[in-house]
C-alpha cells in the first residue's frame, strides 16, 4: 500500500527484549497514541499494527502484530512510520502539523523570496526547517517563533526573519570595541 499523503508518527530506533517489542521514537503529541490512527506503514509500503505500546523514559516500547522475535524487530532499526493524513484529527485554526510546512515558500520579512521549505528535522535540540534557496545548497534554520514569525498556511508560505534565523550576519555596533586604540586608551 502506497499513502497518497503521508505523515511521520515516529522511527524505530531498535530492538527491546528477546519477544520481538521495538524501541520507537514517537511523534505524536501523547506518545502512546502511536497506535490510535490505526496500522502504520513504512515507506515501502510494509503494514505495521500496534499491538501494545508503554512510555519509558523518551522512548515508547511497542509491540507489532507482524513482528514476533528480536531479530524481526532488529531489522526495523531505522524505520520509518506513517500514517494516511485524512486518519489523523482536524487541526484546530492556528495549529498545524509540522509535515504542513514541507512545499512552502519562503520569504523575508520585506517580502524577498528565500527559497522553499524541503524538509523538516529534529536532531533532539528543536525543529530546524531545511529551505532550497533559488540558487546554491539548502540551509538550516531554527523553527522559533523569532526565526519564523509568520506562518500562511492558505497563502502556501511562511515569513524568516533572516537575522534571527542566521540568514544574515548582524552589523557591528557603533563605537569602540576590543582591540581599538580608543578602548585601549581609557
Amino acid at each position: 500500500m502506497t499513502l497518497e499523503h503521508p505523515v511521520l508518527l515516529g522511527i524505530v530506533g531498535g530492538a527491546h527484549g528477546l519477544r520481538g517489542e521495538c524501541r520507537v521514537s514517537s511523534f505524536t503529541a501523547d506518545p502512546e497514541d502511536l497506535g490510535a490512527y490505526g496500522p502504520l506503514f513504512d515507506a515501502r509500503g510494509r503494514r505495521y499494527t500496534v499491538a501494545s505500546a508503554r512510555v519509558q523514559k523518551n522512548v515508547v516500547i511497542v509491540r507489532f502484530a507482524e513482528i514476533a522475535d528480536r531479530d524481526a524487530a532488529e531489522r526495523l532499526n531505522g524505520t520509518e512510520l506513517f500514517v494516511e493524513r485524512d486518519v489523523l484529527p482536524e487541526e484546530e485554526e492556528d495549529d498545524f502539523y509540522i509535515a504542513d510546512l514541507v512545499g512552502l515558500a519562503v520569504e523575508a520579512l520585506g517580502g524577498e523570496p528565500v527559497g522553499e521549505v524541503v524538509g523538516v528535522h529534529d536532531f533532539g535540540a528543536g525543529d530546524i526547517l531545511e529551505i532550497r534557496p533559488p540558487r546554491g545548497a539548502t540551509v538550516m534554520i531554527p523553527f522559533s517563533q523569532a526565526a519564523v514569525p509568520e506562518i500562511d498556511l492558505e497563502a502556501g508560505r511562511i515569513v524568516v526573519d533572516p537575522l534571527a534565523a542566521g540568514l544574515v550576519e548582524s552589523e557591528p555596533s557603533e563605537g569602540p570595541g576590543p582591540g581599538d586604540d580608543a578602548a585601549e586608551a581609557s
